[in-house]
């Protein structure tokens, strides 16, 4: 099946992409490899899951803001490189902010691995870091950044 079928299939669609905060491109490619800058838990330039993990935001509300970030990513990936063009996504690199008793992050970050897995299939599979950090832009709760290698253009 492909992405857009397995999105489907999960009853999932894609946000709009989000714009740069900044200086930046989204999605910037040298050679084959496309490098996603990061991305929020924003849902149609929406702000979604502000606070500290284990403070405003639960575990499994975590969980759900970093399958947001994933499906940011992937609407990055489809709107300026392509699905047709993906080999394979590399590397996700997961932050978030917590509250000090707070220690669920790979469960949190299973929202975005979960989501790559299912929609890309063997092309999400991937290595991933996952950093605690005191303080995200607007307060979120968590940001996501990846790299894929993609077909030579």
């Amino acid at each position: 099946m492909t992405p857009l079928e397995n999105l489907n299939k999960l009853g999932l669609q894609l946000p709009f992409p989000s714009t740069p905060g900044g200086s930046y491109v989204s999605v910037n490619i040298r050679s084959n490899i496309a490098y996603i800058a990061i991305q929020f838990p924003i849902h149609n330039e929406e702000y979604l899951y502000q606070g500290k993990l284990g403070e405003e935001i639960s575990t499994q509300e975590g969980y759900q803001a970093m399958q947001l970030c994933a499906l940011n990513v992937l609407s990055q990936i489809d709107k300026k490189v392509g699905f047709e063009n993906i080999i394979g996504l590399n590397h996700i690199d997961a932050y978030f902010q917590s509250g000090h008793d707070w220690d669920d992050s790979p469960i949190v970050v299973n929202g975005a691995s979960d989501i790559f897995i299912k929609v890309l299939e063997e092309k999400g599979e991937h290595s991933r870091a996952i950093f605690g950090v005191d303080k995200l832009p607007r307060n979120f709760s968590v940001g996501l950044t990846a790299s894929f290698t993609i077909e030579a253009r």
